[in-house]
């Protein structure tokens, strides 16, 4: 049974996301999805190789829920809550992916000139999914956390290194986007 519902508007959804935040912060813990990666290759026995890797995982199983909960809500939203996939874009931006050779630009949520597996046979697709993966890992590391560590959380703790880290993310997503992505495509 396929039940269709509109996303929650942002007056409930915000204060939503505050009282989470306010009930991690009650209880010591800081929300991130990047330090998950860290306890996950912990678990899976890093720590005898690298001393980054070298920590008590069983202190953050509780964010493994988290990330647990993220990819069964994203199944359920996907596929009970919603009739389609496809991001809402505005037409204009649509017509200038359609430009950079995007042809599935507002009826695939992921473009599938780049993330479908008939794409991975193109070695400038794979080297650029590499090559992303790789900044987007480092950067996360780099920076003390992710986007919805920082964003999220750690703005929601009136953390500095938080609002620079958040900062830092705009400007490397309007240089990519408006630099880099058009002489890429």
């Amino acid at each position: 049974m396929n039940f269709i519902y509109e996303p929650w508007p942002w007056y409930i959804a915000g204060p939503m996301i505050a009282l989470i935040l306010l009930l991690l912060l009650m209880v010591g813990k800081n929300f991130g999805m990047s330090s998950n990666l860290r306890t996950l290759c912990t678990l899976c026995g890093a720590g005898k190789t690298t001393d980054f890797f070298k920590f008590d995982w069983k202190s953050q199983k509780w964010n493994l829920i988290v990330v647990l909960g993220a990819i069964i809500g994203g199944y359920v939203g996907a596929n009970f809550l919603s009739n389609t996939t496809a991001v809402v874009l505005n037409p204009e931006t649509i017509s200038d992916l359609k430009t950079f050779g995007f042809e599935s630009a507002g009826t695939a949520y992921l473009p599938t000139e780049m993330f479908a597996t008939t794409a991975l046979g193109s070695l400038k697709n794979l080297v650029l999914l590499v090559l992303g993966g790789l900044f987007v890992g480092f950067g996360a590391r780099y920076a003390g956390g992710c986007t919805s560590g920082h964003a999220i959380s750690g703005l929601s703790n009136l953390q500095l290194p938080s609002l620079i880290a958040v900062i830092g993310f705009f400007i490397g997503g309007l240089t990519m986007i408006h630099l880099i992505f058009p002489i890429l495509f």
